[in-house]
């Protein structure tokens, strides 16, 4: 049963930062843990680890990718329980459907400057109509997108104000089908 799940952020998009997800897994193995699988190939990596510190495991990880796989994502690492606490953790759980929730893992606890900056592109994006909503929840910000994430004006403010959706940022998005189905392979 898989103890972690490492998030790769900008993988096999658009045709850029290929990766094969076998040379993932042989890369993952190689740094000595086990039960190492994938899920689609955007960069879920399940594997087991006896090492307990996340942090460690990215920094870890993002050095092997860039020396073996010449690519340099960045990598969110979450503990399995830290997975099941997210989705504890989850303010919309009347959403029914996946698509229009997402989950953005960051690296580090959100801070004061990062919140003001969400604040502020909520604002505008309310402003502007839209009935999208942010919620931070420790490292993850929960993104609800009724209109999709494609039509999402919060998104496109937060892109661009800076915020955790920032190409430059340590954070990587997920939808909810599969933040759900990355934790039901960590049970299995």
């Amino acid at each position: 049963m898989p103890t972690h799940v490492a998030l790769l952020r900008g993988i096999n998009v658009g045709g850029r930062n290929r990766v094969s997800m076998a040379d993932l897994r042989a890369l993952v193995t190689s740094l000595a843990h086990t039960d190492v699988a994938t899920y689609i190939q955007s960069g879920n990596v399940l594997f087991t680890s006896t090492q307990t510190n996340t942090s460690a495991i990215a920094a870890a990880l993002e050095c092997a990718i860039a020396e073996s796989l010449s690519v340099r994502p960045k990598v969110v690492v979450l503990s399995r329980d830290e997975l099941s606490q997210v989705i504890t953790d989850n303010p919309y759980p009347d959403e029914t459907n996946p698509k229009c929730l997402h989950a953005v893992f960051t690296s580090e606890q959100i801070g004061p400057d990062q919140l003001a900056t969400i604040a502020v592109a909520a604002q505008r994006a309310t402003d502007k109509g839209s009935r999208d909503e942010a919620t931070v929840v420790g490292r993850t910000l929960f993104l609800h997108t009724p209109d999709g994430l494609g039509r999402s004006e919060l998104a496109a403010q937060l892109a661009r104000a800076g915020g955790p959706l920032a190409a430059t940022g340590s954070a990587t998005a997920r939808n909810w089908a599969t933040v759900t189905k990355l934790l039901a392979m960590c049970q299995a």
